[in-house]
């Protein structure tokens, strides 16, 4: 086995060390890429509502929760692509990273090719399915077919980071998301307000940005990176290292994807409730976001973590570093419920560049209700991510399972009984029952029970 020298490298082994240092040395970075990765998303929301009016707005935020269902299953399929490759780095295999790499690139490269082409042929009967009123298919046709065929960028980035962040280097991908992000702003300018092209300048922006940080992440990786230089035997797949990159990605793919299958169902009852609704709780979707990187990155952070200190056999490390990850999570929960509760109507005008009374009661309302439960959610993202990098696929599977069922029956049962209301209910509903079996698991692990 070969073992790894991190001599005149950039990466971080998280199995030495003070475990509060090096878990904030990876996660800072994690975090400003994450701000940046919104920044996308609050750029195109922001431009498409005041250049192109609310329409164009509602058009595009009708089909988000779709495009992000599609999205963020190729990005958790890259995320836990990256899982196997944090244990072989732990275990100071250089030989496994590259057939991992290898074999993530084909086994990946298969899947984004097949949900693009599933996505464009079943274009219209998956539009049909999320309720897209007349006066706004058009619109939301177009962003969401650009946005689709730009998947495989999406996973090209999400992948080249996600293998970087398994070894420790969280700044590379930061860097790249910077320059994207600033060529994302510059570009949905150019192609909405100069050259008038609509929604469609927006989605195409997006993509092209997405393109330029997947090309300089990987070219990066294999001239950094002597591990990462894979020879075309690599790629040849591997029984043994496709079978644990198909346990641990189509895990993470099949938990991410759990959850925006969800929130697309409550999506569709949200688009019968009038246009109004449903740019209220875009704008209100898009804070979320915000309100919720630290959780997301607290829980990639603990995925690469527990991934190194199992390869590493450091088991008592995992613990440790679970206890710092629930104190950080407590002190964003209390700063965002405050936030929330002061600054909601401030943040809803901001992202939609309206002034409409019963947009801005709306989208505040949800924040004002939803955020008082953060505590939950963050467990949720923290114990699960935590339990993936240890080698449980199935336990967060179940969790996103009953979250998918939660919000279906929210969906079709309390929506239309009390409107708006049953939208607001749903999510800390459904998180109070999908952490049930994330905390079960944590405590009888036999991981987490070695010292």
């Amino acid at each position: 086995m070969e073992k790894k020298s991190n001599k005149k490298l950039h990466t971080l082994d998280l199995t030495v060390g003070s475990i509060p240092k090096g878990m904030l040395k990876f996660a800072i970075p994690v975090f400003l890429g994450t701000l940046f990765q919104l920044f996308y998303s609050l750029a195109d929301t922001r431009i498409v509502g005041s250049a192109l009016g609310e329409g164009a707005l509602a058009s595009v935020g009708a089909t988000s929760v779709l495009s992000n269902l599609l999205v963020g299953f190729m990005n958790g399929m890259a995320l836990g692509f990256a899982i196997p490759v944090a244990r072989y780095f732990g275990a100071g295999d250089k030989a496994g990273i590259r057939k991992n790499v290898g074999n993530i690139i084909v086994l990946g490269t298969g899947m984004t090719l097949f949900f693009t082409l599933f996505s464009l042929i079943f274009m219209d009967r998956l539009l049909y399915w999320m309720n897209i009123t007349p006066d706004l298919y058009d619109n939301a046709r177009s962003y969401f077919s650009i946005i689709v065929a730009g998947l495989m960028a999406t996973f090209a980035y999400n992948a080249g980071a996600g293998i970087l962040r398994a070894v420790g280097d969280s700044v590379a991908p930061l860097l790249f998301l910077v320059f994207s992000s600033l060529l994302n702003v510059a570009m949905d300018l150019g192609f909405i307000r100069g050259l008038h092209m609509g929604v469609e300048g927006a989605a195409y922006a997006t993509v092209i940005a997405q393109v330029i940080s997947g090309i300089l992440c990987w070219v990066y990786m294999m001239k950094r990176y002597q591990m990462f230089r894979i020879h075309w035997r690599d790629c040849i797949p591997v029984k043994n290292y496709m079978g644990e990159l198909a346990s641990a990605g189509f895990s993470m793919a099949c938990m991410h994807s759990l959850v925006q299958f969800g929130t697309v169902s409550l999506q569709t009852s949200i688009n019968t409730l009038g246009q109004n609704i449903i740019v209220a709780h875009t704008a209100a979707r898009k804070a979320t976001e915000i309100f919720m990187m630290a959780f997301s990155v607290i829980g990639s952070t603990m995925a690469t973590f527990a991934g190194q200190n199992l390869g590493a056999g450091k088991y008592g490390r995992i613990k440790k570093g679970l206890g710092f990850a629930i104190k950080i999570d407590v002190c964003w929960c209390v700063f965002i419920c405050i936030v929330a509760q002061l600054f909601s109507p401030w943040i809803i005008a901001a992202i939609t560049g309206t002034d409409t009374g019963e947009i801005l009661e709306t989208g505040t309302l949800y924040l004002r209700v939803d955020t008082c439960f953060y505590i939950i959610t963050a467990f949720i993202t923290m114990l699960r991510n935590m339990l993936q990098g240890i080698g449980d696929h199935r336990t967060p599977v179940v969790s996103s399972t009953i979250e998918l069922a939660g919000k279906v029956v929210f969906a079709k049962v309390f929506t239309p009984r009390f409107g708006y209301w049953g939208i607001i209910w749903a999510e800390p509903t459904v998180w109070a029952l999908m952490v049930i079996p994330l905390v079960v698991q944590t405590l009888r692990h036999p991981v987490l029970k070695k010292e």
